[in-house]
């Protein structure tokens, strides 16, 4: 019996079934990924909320399944803490782990199990989660759910665009930039909806929607299912082509971007954990009699990029007809330096605080429309970047790396976060800003360099069976 090779066979682009100029396929992935967001984001904007105010009080936390082993190793990690440094420092934990698991997510649906049956797995897994959010009981159980859920479930979709087009089709930088439109959308609609729903009904109602949500995602993907690419053929039959040398100075160019990832998410992830706290305590959030819930400034985050993505398309296709267009390299590194701009906002927002010492609440709205115009600069062209780059038999280990920036940057939130407790808000924000505009000078620097080195994009070669 003859050995396959791991080359997928794939139609090519002009035979593969388009909506609205891209393949059905793309819009199958981003509508999944939406609801995914949906009950993600709607989760991240509760948690710290929800543990600093009620989970974990005196009497309250004692109950919830392997509290007590879980407090000793946080003490044995980072001394004794308060409830809120435990809050903090689980949300970064949480969020680390969530973005790891997508590596060995891809990793199993690059050599082992089909997308489809990952991406399935992981949904059910996640809803499963969502749901055990509902009993202080199994607050732990919820959250190793969710985040092994999700490592499937992400490992698993993204890859599944890039095999949609050919090398160098442009249209796939478009295709990152709509996956990030929607998943942003999922940002702005979960906190308006399980914010609400947690401030009226309790938080426990506010994770059901999140639960909800997720299974409409599972829905949407399985009845989209025939638009999506083949899978490469997984097994211990499968003969292995060996990587080209364009191929190896890829890999080597996505690692070369790596720390770049790390410090544009280390300055976003503290507005995924203490920016709650400091809005909380330091923002008048209070606007004609109205008390505007917390988590509906995350919203935010999700309706400003969403909102950019038709503008930023329509202006790099205005540039390239005039040969402007900026690359990958310089797009990434103008992302950094907008975000730590805008976070200069945060840092000196004492200056206009009122006789109440509380900062006036269009201070951060300014600051999420700014940031995430440099966000529509960064993460869809960092993921374009990985998805052109990544040679399809490794291509969702290394979307995987890519993540686990995010992973990364997310500890570091984490201690960040115990660190805010004892130092001023603008020395904190000063910080979070310094760090992304490192990563923004360090790409720019490196440009020229990176497109000497990398040269055009290349299709995977194709390698005969026997």
């Amino acid at each position: 019996m003859e050995a396959i090779t791991d080359t997928a066979v794939i139609p090519p682009a002009a035979e593969v079934p388009e909506r609205w100029g891209h393949p059905k396929g793309t819009w199958v992935l981003s509508g999944t990924e939406l609801w995914d967001r949906i009950s993600f984001h709607g989760m991240v904007a509760m948690l710290v909320l929800y543990m600093t105010g009620d989970l974990l009080q005196p009497g309250r936390m004692e109950h919830i399944i392997g509290f007590a082993a879980y407090r000793r190793l946080l003490e044995s990690l980072f001394g004794a803490i308060t409830p809120a440094a435990i809050a903090t420092q689980t949300f970064g934990i949480y969020y680390a782990v969530l973005t790891f698991l997508p590596l060995i997510g891809g990793w199993l649906g690059d050599k082992f199990v089909s997308r489809r049956f990952a991406v399935t797995t992981g949904a059910l897994t996640m809803t499963a989660g969502h749901f055990a959010m509902a009993f202080d009981q199994t607050f732990l159980i919820a959250l190793m759910l969710l985040v092994s859920g999700a490592g499937l479930l992400r490992g698993n979709l993204k890859p599944q665009i890039r095999a949609l087009y050919h090398a160098g089709d442009r249209r796939l930088a478009d295709a990152f930039q709509i996956y990030s439109m929607v998943v942003n959308l999922g940002a702005f609609i979960a906190p308006l909806a399980s914010g609400a729903v947690a401030k009226y009904y309790g938080w426990h109602a506010g994770f059901a929607v999140a639960g909800f949500g997720m299974l409409i995602g599972l829905v949407w993907y399985l009845v989209g299912a025939r638009h999506l690419p083949p899978d490469p053929p997984k097994g211990m039959k499968v003969h292995r082509a060996p990587l080209t040398p364009h191929q190896k100075r890829d890999i080597l160019g996505l690692f070369a971007m790596w720390p770049v990832s790390l410090g544009f998410w280390t300055a976003q992830a503290q507005i995924w954990n203490v920016y709650n706290l400091w809005l909380r305590d330091h923002v008048q959030m209070t606007v004609g009699g109205f008390a505007v819930p917390v988590p509906w400034l995350q919203a935010l985050d999700g309706l400003a990029p969403a909102a950019y993505v038709p503008v930023v398309i329509l202006l790099w296709r205005w540039q390239a007809r005039r040969g402007t267009e900026p690359d990958l390299f310089t797009k990434m590194g103008v992302g950094c330096v907008i975000f730590a701009v805008s976070t200069l906002l945060l840092a000196g927002a004492p200056l206009l605080a009122g006789a109440d010492g509380l900062a006036p609440l269009w201070i951060p709205v300014l600051f999420h429309l700014a940031s995430n115009w440099g966000g529509a600069f960064f993460s869809p062209v960092m993921e374009t970047f990985y998805a052109a780059r990544a040679p399809e038999q490794w291509r969702g280990s290394l979307l995987g790396v890519d993540a686990l920036s995010v992973s990364a940057a997310s500890i570091l939130s984490g201690t960040m976060g115990s660190w805010y407790e004892t130092t001023s808000p603008p020395v904190f924000w000063l910080t979070t800003a310094a760090i992304a505009g490192a990563a923004g000078l360090y790409v720019l620097l490196l440009r020229g360099t990176m497109r000497r080195w990398l040269g055009p994009e290349e299709e995977d070669p194709a390698v005969p069976a026997g």
